[in-house]
C-alpha cells in the first residue's frame, strides 16, 4: 500500500512542477495583457487535463488494492527486544468468506443435526433383558452422534440424507462406535393425497418407533416396541393424507402409509430372497380442540406387517427376543426360514401440560420347511403419563411396560420407569433422568439363576443443531 502512495505522490509532484514551469514560460514570452492571458487560459485547461488524467490513475490503484480499513485489520502485540518489551504493530489480512451453494436445482438446503450422551449405572439394560449371561456394566454412552441433510427441490421432490456416529449397521461389531446410514431417501410429493417415498427410512410400524428419537418422553423405547418392530428398511412406500383437498379443515383426520421393503434390515442393498416385507399404518386424528379449557387432542394408530424370512435374518434387529437359558435376552437371528405376522394399535391423548400414550403389539413367528422350530407370538404394551411441572420446561413422566418372548414358560419382563426432563431449550437442548425398576418373571420362577430384579438410573444430555 505504501509503494502505491509513493507513486500518487510523485504524479502529483511532477503535475505542479509541469505547471509552474509552464506558466513562467508563457510569461516570459508574453508581449501583451492578451496574449499573456490567452496563454495561462491555455496551462488551466492543460492542468484541468492532467487532474482528469489523475483522478482515472488513483481509481484504478484503488481497485487493484483495497484500502486498510476494509481488508487489512491492525493489531499490537509484544514481542522481546533484548531486555525490554517493545509494542510492534502488525497489518493483516482479512480473509474473505466462504460461500456454499447448491451444486444442482435445490431451492433449500437444511443442514442439521444432534448428539445424545447418556451415563448408564446399575443393572446397565436390565430393561432390555440384559442381565445375567448379558449384563452390561456402568457405562458412558455416545448413544447417537447424527448429522442430517434435508432439501426441497422446485420439481416437487424433498430428500433427506442422514447418518449416526453411533449406531453400527450390523456389519460392524456392535460395542464400538461406527458411522452408518440411518434415513436416506428422496420423496415425491405433488399430491399430499398420494406423496411416493423411495429409499431407507423407519418402515411405518409402531407409535413410539415413528416418534423422533429427539422427542420422545423417556430416555429409551420399550422393550416391546424394540423387540417387535421392522424398524429401518429399504424400499417404496405410497403415503399421504386423502382429505387434504376434500376437506382442507380436516386433513389431518386420517393419515395412510403402505409400503413394500427388502425385509432384512438397513444398510443390506441385496434382498434375502424373492420375498418383501409388506406394512400399512393408518393414524386417525378424531378429535382436536378445547377441553377443559386447554388445546387438546386424541390421535390413534394402527399397524400391521407381513414378511417371509430366510435363515440368518435377524428379526429383531433393534433389542433383544430370543431367551437365553437364564431368562435373559439376545438378539433373533433366525436358524431356519419364517413367515411373520404383527400387528399393533396406540392411542395418545393430549391435555395441555398432559399426555398419556399406550401401545400394545404382537407378533406371530412361524418357522418355514423342514427342519423347523416351534412357533411363538411375542407380545406387549407400554402406558405412559408425563406432565409439566413447569410449563415448557420440567416434565415429569412415568411409565409401566411387559413384553412376553413367549418361548419358554414365566419368560415376560417389566418394568417401571420414572424420569425427569428438563428443557433448557426445547428439544434443542434438553436434560434427561430416568430411574428404571426391572423383574423378571423366569427369574422369579427360577431363583437358581440368581436375582430377579434389576435397577438402574439413566442420565442424558441431548444438544441439537
Amino acid at each position: 500500500m505504501c509503494q502505491h502512495r509513493k507513486s500518487i505522490l510523485r504524479l502529483v509532484v511532477s503535475v505542479l512542477c509541469l505547471g509552474t514551469f509552464t506558466l513562467h514560460g508563457f510569461a516570459a514570452e508574453a508581449k501583451t495583457d492578451s496574449e499573456r492571458l490567452e496563454k495561462l487560459e491555455r496551462a488551466v485547461d492543460l492542468l484541468q487535463k492532467r487532474n482528469a488524467e489523475l483522478e482515472q490513475e488513483v481509481k484504478g490503484l484503488k481497485k487493484e488494492k483495497p484500502s486498510t480499513s476494509l481488508s487489512e485489520t491492525k493489531r499490537s502485540r509484544f514481542v522481546p527486544d533484548s531486555k525490554n518489551y517493545v509494542e510492534k504493530t502488525e497489518v493483516t489480512e482479512e480473509k474473505k468468506p466462504i460461500y456454499v451453494v447448491p451444486s444442482g436445482s435445490e431451492f433449500k438446503l437444511t443442514l442439521g443435526g444432534y448428539i445424545q450422551a447418556n451415563s448408564e449405572s446399575g443393572d446397565v439394560s436390565a430393561f432390555e433383558g440384559r442381565f445375567g449371561l448379558t449384563a452390561l456394566k456402568d457405562r458412558f454412552r455416545l448413544r447417537r452422534a447424527r448429522i442430517t441433510l434435508t432439501g426441497d427441490f422446485l420439481e416437487d421432490f424433498d430428500f433427506k440424507i442422514e447418518g449416526d456416529f453411533e449406531q453400527s449397521d450390523g456389519l460392524s461389531p456392535a460395542t464400538r462406535t461406527g458411522f452408518s446410514g440411518t434415513d436416506i431417501f428422496v420423496n415425491w410429493h405433488h399430491y399430499p393425497e398420494a406423496n411416493i417415498r423411495v429409499g431407507q427410512w423407519k418402515t411405518p410400524f409402531g407409535l413410539e418407533n415413528l416418534t423422533s428419537d429427539a422427542q420422545i418422553f423417556t430416555i429409551e423405547r420399550s422393550l416391546a416396541t424394540g423387540a417387535i418392530i421392522p424398524e429401518r428398511q429399504i424400499g417404496v412406500m405410497l403415503w399421504g393424507k386423502p382429505l387434504t383437498n376434500i376437506a382442507p379443515e380436516q386433513k389431518d383426520l386420517v393419515t395412510y402409509y403402505t409400503g413394500i421393503f427388502n425385509g432384512n434390515g438397513r444398510n443390506v442393498n441385496n434382498n434375502d430372497n424373492n420375498e418383501f416385507m409388506y406394512v400399512s399404518r393408518l393414524e386417525l386424528l378424531p378429535f382436536k380442540g378445547r377441553l377443559f379449557g386447554q388445546d387438546a387432542s386424541l390421535k390413534l394408530g394402527g399397524d400391521y406387517f407381513y414378511s417371509r424370512d430366510q435363515t440368518g435374518t435377524n428379526i429383531a434387529p433393534t433389542l433383544n427376543l430370543r431367551v437365553n437359558a437364564d431368562g435373559s435376552l439376545t438378539s433373533y437371528t433366525l436358524a431356519n426360514p419364517d413367515t411373520r405376522h404383527a400387528f399393533s394399535f396406540d392411542a395418545w391423548l393430549k391435555i395441555g401440560p398432559f399426555d398419556l400414550i399406550a401401545e400394545y403389539l404382537h407378533e406371530k413367528v412361524r418357522g418355514r420347511g423342514v427342519p423347523t422350530f416351534a412357533e411363538f407370538s411375542p407380545n406387549g404394551f407400554y402406558v405412559q403419563g408425563s406432565y409439566f411441572l413447569i410449563p415448557k420446561k420440567l416434565q415429569a413422566v412415568v411409565k409401566y411396560e411387559s413384553f412376553d418372548p413367549d418361548q419358554v414358560a414365566n419368560d415376560n419382563i417389566q418394568s417401571i420407569t420414572g424420569g425427569l426432563n428438563y428443557y433448557i431449550k426445547g428439544d434443542g437442548i434438553k436434560l434427561m433422568a430416568d430411574y428404571i425398576h426391572t423383574w423378571s418373571d423366569f427369574r422369579e420362577a427360577n431363583p437358581r439363576f440368581g436375582d430377579d430384579q434389576f435397577d438402574e438410573l439413566i442420565l442424558r444430555l441431548q444438544v441439537m443443531f
